[in-house]
């Protein structure tokens, strides 16, 4: 995914963070999404021997200490003099890096955005001319509606790819330091895609992550789950809608999607409900209904979802829709490791396949500044409940730990970070 959504993503009160720092490719308040998320979340290991960490290593030292490494992964010294001579970190990409939206967008407004008017109409569209993805879906398995909204999503079905130079974006990450040991990766990846002649180095641009084509291909995935689709030779992510589409629904299959399974349900819950279970237990759908759990449209469960572990997930709270997610919810969480960003796909692909809306309503909530989101957890911190360091990211140890203070204090458990936990969380701990 295009790391513009996913730092969105990455900030919504129900994302979590990817080992990036979510991809996705496309590269996940919201929109982490992780990263796109997309195969940017899925972090290959890093080439030994270990780099040098952040701050230790001027820009020409870790550029030939690299090089020795880039020659153990197989690379010639006067292929990676040509290709990494005379090169310069990119101060934007470093600049993009390491900048955090100083406000995140509630998943109720993201979701809104997700699935406007004209993107569903350009999807319904889209499903009925292209051709080639009954044979698509009936070689991976990943219904079209799904690699229709990664498409959207990644990259405006195709309009959208980026057009930085992908080495030289992860000759400044690797650089930098923050994510070397990635970076250097994916620089690895690049350049072994270049140097087997399937691709150039002017054809290999993409976002400033080095998130590559319409589906937002990292290097590493390109190499090992990129397919050629329409037969002409070439794995082009670029230019074949085909490939872009293939190429997806191999990296879902290979991501664990279960064909003939959902991805998520939305459901009401009954009065009395302990929102502490949300991101909790994986349970058959029986064992939610004999809860009081039941399906918001009052259809009967396939025989194959009835089968299937599901986990109570609550996006906004206990105040917004409830959905049960299925397997194939977490498949999509290896595109993009965000709960908004899989929440956000699955719902395009349900309009896209004629679907209607939620039954549930979004609260109307106000955007959490940085500052607000480090002092709600400082604040638990001091409360005696671990969210993890104040780094202003509410993933999935922060919604624990405001899940167990909202617990002590017998409020609704249900790990959302609204303003008014944010107010209650700074009250408690004397934080002005």
């Amino acid at each position: 995914m295009d790391r513009r959504f996913f730092l969105v993503l990455l900030l919504a009160g129900c994302a979590d963070t990817s080992p990036q720092g979510p991809l996705t490719p496309l590269t996940p308040a919201l929109p982490a999404p992780a990263p796109t998320g997309g195969p940017q979340a899925q972090t290959p290991p890093s080439p030994s021997p270990t780099p040098v960490p952040t701050g230790e290593l001027s820009f020409d030292t870790w550029l030939g200490d690299f090089m020795v490494r880039a020659q153990a992964a197989g690379l010639s010294r006067p292929f990676l003099e040509q290709q990494l001579g005379g090169v310069t970190p990119d101060a934007r990409v470093i600049g993009l890096d390491g900048r955090q939206p100083e406000f995140s967008k509630p998943v109720g407004d993201y979701i809104k955005g997700v699935i406007s008017d004209d993107r569903v109409a350009v999807g319904r569209r889209k499903r009925a001319e292209l051709t080639f993805l009954p044979d698509i879906e009936s070689r991976y398995g990943v219904p079209r509606d799904i690699l229709l909204a990664v498409w959207a999503m990644e990259s405006a079905f195709g309009k959208l790819q980026g057009d930085f130079d992908v080495v030289r974006s992860m000759v400044s990450l690797a650089a930098d330091g923050r994510r070397r040991g990635w970076a250097e990766g994916e620089l690895i990846a690049a350049l072994q895609i270049i140097d087997s002649g399937e691709v150039t180095r002017a054809q290999l641009k993409g976002s400033w992550a080095g998130a590559m084509g319409q589906t937002q291909f990292l290097p590493s995935n390109y190499r090992t789950t990129a397919v050629d689709a329409d037969g002409d030779g070439k794995r082009d992510i670029w230019g074949s809608d085909a490939d872009s589409l293939a190429s997806a629904a191999n990296l879902l299959a290979k991501g664990g999607w279960k064909p003939g399974v959902g991805w998520a349900k939305e459901v009401i819950l009954p009065a009395g409900f302990d929102y502490g279970l949300s991101e909790g237990p994986r349970e058959l759908p029986s064992w939610w209904e004999a809860k009081g759990v039941k399906r918001a449209d009052g259809l009967p469960w396939t025989s194959a979802d009835a089968a299937s572990p599901a986990g109570l997930i609550l996006p906004a709270g206990a105040a917004g829709p409830a959905f049960l997610a299925l397997p194939n919810h977490f498949a999509i969480r290896k595109y993009n490791n965000s709960t908004s960003y899989a929440l956000g796909i699955g719902l395009l692909a349900d309009r896209f396949a004629g679907g209607g809306p939620l039954v549930g309503t979004w609260p109307v909530d106000a955007p959490l500044s940085l500052s607000d989101r480090m002092a709600a957890q400082i604040a638990l911190a001091r409360l005696g409940f671990d969210p993890g360091p104040p780094d202003g990211v509410i993933g999935a140890g922060s919604r624990k730990a405001l899940r167990d203070w909202q617990g002590s204090r017998n409020l609704p458990a249900d790990g959302y970070m609204s303003m008014d936990m944010v107010q209650r969380l700074k009250a408690q701990a004397g934080i002005s």
